[in-house]
């Protein structure tokens, strides 16, 4: 391996550096990960549910199962029933995506669908309430505009000296 080269378990992508969104997407950027995050919100825990409901293939399923068990996003348990299968659930890393699951479907209701056209939605389980919309705010608790807010940079790393 050339000199200046790092293993690859050591290089993390210049977007992912300094940028959260860049980390988070290593891991949750994928639509079928994505879509296991929401799948597993709904309830869904087994390997064929998964596959079943998505309809991916069973090796990029496996995949992604596995990445996000490692990441630590989802747990995987004997299943529940004392069957010979695993059963994936969120761990509190992974239910911290609500969020972002909510977002994204709240972004897509606004932006994907004509008006009046039928699709799912997000309700309290106790009273059956649509979701209200998620905006950010600021510290005094009033929503904040794209035009409110800023990224500050982390600072840049100096080269190591040999």
């Amino acid at each position: 391996m050339p000199a200046n080269k790092k293993p690859a378990a050591d290089q993390r992508a210049r977007y992912a550096e300094h940028c959260p969104v860049g980390r988070s997407l290593d891991i949750v950027g994928d639509r079928w990960a994505l879509l296991i995050v929401r799948d597993a919100f709904d309830g869904l825990r087994r390997f064929g549910e998964f596959r079943d409901n998505l309809g991916v293939a069973r090796n990029i399923l496996a995949d992604r199962l596995k990445k996000l068990t490692d990441a630590g996003i989802l747990d995987s348990a004997p299943a529940s029933d004392g069957s010979a299968y695993l059963e994936y659930v969120l761990t509190k890393k992974g239910e911290a995506l609500l969020p972002v699951v909510i977002g994204l479907r709240q972004w897509g209701e606004q932006h994907l669908f004509a008006p009046g056209e039928t699709h799912s939605r997000l309700v309290e389980k106790k009273n059956g309430k649509t979701v209200p919309r998620m905006l950010p705010v600021g510290a005094e608790g009033k929503p904040l505009s794209a035009q409110q807010v800023e990224v500050v940079k982390a600072p840049a790393r100096r080269a190591a000296k040999k």
